[in-house]
């Protein structure tokens, strides 16, 4: 999609540092799309804008993205319990306490931080956007909320690429109607969702083989 100028312009959600599990991180760098991340964790923001310096098509916003500005704190592992785990679990941050007890941290390792948050139409205002090409999403369990939200109060279709397997039942379940409301074909990557609308004359025979819808 990249390498065929498909995306030019990304919103990336739960961008952590830009490099860690990051699937974005290498295509952004070659073919330097105009990009806005959006990362709530301060300690995560600072290092996402020392990853991707010198860059004058990118926006940083130290924001989490919320329905309503419902979300006012996340959970993370506390720095000095880091050492404690792997690397993965700089990356389970989540506005659920209990996603990171299934994750196996322990709950005396675990913090509350403060973020301040935005909603997806009121970060578009921001930044006047009216189109994008490519909606990425990871926030450990919210993903399908930003998603619906997203495309409840926009008409604006840009490829959408999300993480499901941390989401309710209910909600995704209601977003998939409403994508396919919306004339989306879905298709499942590993743990995650490729939405393409279908104004998107894409040659899919490599993901044919597995669809969702």
């Amino acid at each position: 999609l990249f390498s065929n100028q498909e995306v030019n312009s990304v919103i990336q959600i739960g961008s952590n540092d830009g490099k860690r599990f990051d699937n974005l991180n290498y295509y952004i760098n070659k073919y330097n799309p105009k990009a806005i991340f959006v990362e709530p964790i301060k300690s995560n923001y600072d290092e996402l804008k020392k990853n991707y310096p010198n860059h004058k098509n990118f926006t940083f916003e130290n924001l989490a993205i919320s329905v309503d500005n419902e979300i006012n704190e996340l959970f993370k592992v506390k720095e000095s319990k880091l050492h404690l785990y792997d690397d993965h679990i700089l990356g389970i941050t989540s506005f659920d306490f209990n996603h990171l007890i299934r994750h196996g941290v322990s709950r005396s390792h675990i913090q509350k931080e403060k973020v301040d948050s935005i909603s997806i139409t009121n970060l578009l205002k921001k930044h006047f956007i009216n189109n994008f090409d490519l909606l990425f999403v990871d926030t450990e369990g919210y993903d399908a909320n930003i998603v619906f939200d997203f495309l409840d109060n926009s008409e604006i279709k840009p490829i959408i690429f999300f993480e499901y397997i941390h989401t309710k039942n209910q909600i995704l379940d209601k977003l998939l109607k409403l994508l396919k409301k919306r004339k989306y074909s879905m298709f499942k990557v590993e743990e995650n969702i490729f939405c393409l609308p279908k104004e998107k004359k894409i040659d899919l025979n490599y993901l044919i083989n597995n669809p969702i819808v």
